[in-house]
């Protein structure tokens, strides 16, 4: 096996109509990428198969090692403890393993509505405080409430929304980046490309990816700031794509839903539609 480590610069985009002022100290993220590449078997075709079934055998495995600074370190353990209060669930672990294993201990103790339910629960206590003060850097004085009344969905909203996600929540989901769609005939920056989402590799879980990050957070951010948004996940690549002003599709017609699990998969339990639910039944009583 050869290893091959190499520094890879951050980069972040977003609108230069919202660049924070001179007050706004945002944290600097450096990452490394340390790539592993493993030798290959002798046989063309298990070569050839292997090369194009790359979702399901990796035979070539890139991991990203975060140098998280102080605000990813606070940011990832506010929203961990979250989840543990929400759940019961505690444990000692530090830093983004924590979040982690607090993840995966939802996903095997609770069925996969109660698993939405308990993520949304932690969104809904753990957003609210931080949403004030990040705005606040962004010299906005509105809290979470005021932000869903004053920004109703529109361009100026979904682009603010896309813009305020690459600034304040690479710690979460990795080293991401504004792009422009079209929306309802014209052009607008309203989609969030993340290059390598923290969070499915460092779980290595489809299930996970979509019960405890993609339907609660559509669900949270719907609910919260009444804006419609949509997560579309590659899980060939690990990219994804989030989408404010677009409702997702039915969870019977989603693609994300139709993949089966990694087969190195770290929690080794299986994924496929059986995790389906009514959108409805995802939304807190």
């Amino acid at each position: 096996m050869e290893s091959i480590i190499c520094q890879t610069p951050s980069r972040s985009g977003y609108l230069s109509a919202y660049r924070p002022t001179s007050r706004c100290l945002l944290p600097k993220h450096r990452r490394i990428a340390v790539v592993s590449v493993l030798t290959p078997s002798a046989s063309a075709n298990n070569l050839k198969s292997e090369a194009t079934s790359s979702y399901n055998i990796a035979t070539t495995t890139t991991k990203t090692v975060y140098k998280d600074n102080w605000f990813d370190l606070v940011a990832v353990d506010y929203l961990s403890k979250a989840v543990q209060d929400a759940t019961g669930l505690k444990n000692e672990k530090s830093g983004y393993e924590s979040l982690v294993v607090a993840a995966g201990d939802v996903f095997r103790s609770f069925d996969p509505i109660k698993q939405r339910q308990l993520v949304v629960k932690a969104l809904q206590n753990a957003i609210p405080g931080p949403i004030s003060f990040m705005a606040s850097l962004l010299n906005s004085c509105y809290c979470i409430e005021q932000i869903k009344t004053i920004l109703p969905p529109s361009k100026f909203s979904r682009e603010y929304f896309a813009t305020f996600t690459t600034i304040f929540f690479p710690w979460l989901v990795g080293q991401c980046e504004v792009r422009e769609s079209e929306f309802e005939g014209a052009k607008e920056k309203n989609v969030v490309h993340v290059k390598k989402c923290r969070f499915l590799e460092s779980t290595n879980c489809a299930g996970m990816c979509t019960n405890l990050c993609k339907i609660p957070s559509q669900e949270f951010i719907k609910s919260s700031f009444g804006i419609p948004f949509t997560m579309v996940p590659n899980y060939d690549d690990m990219s994804c794509e989030m989408i404010f002003g677009q409702d997702p599709p039915s969870l019977q017609d989603d693609p994300a839903f139709k993949q089966p699990c990694y087969k190195l998969c770290n929690v080794k339990q299986k994924h496929d539609a059986s995790c389906i639910a009514d959108p409805l039944d995802v939304r807190e009583q």
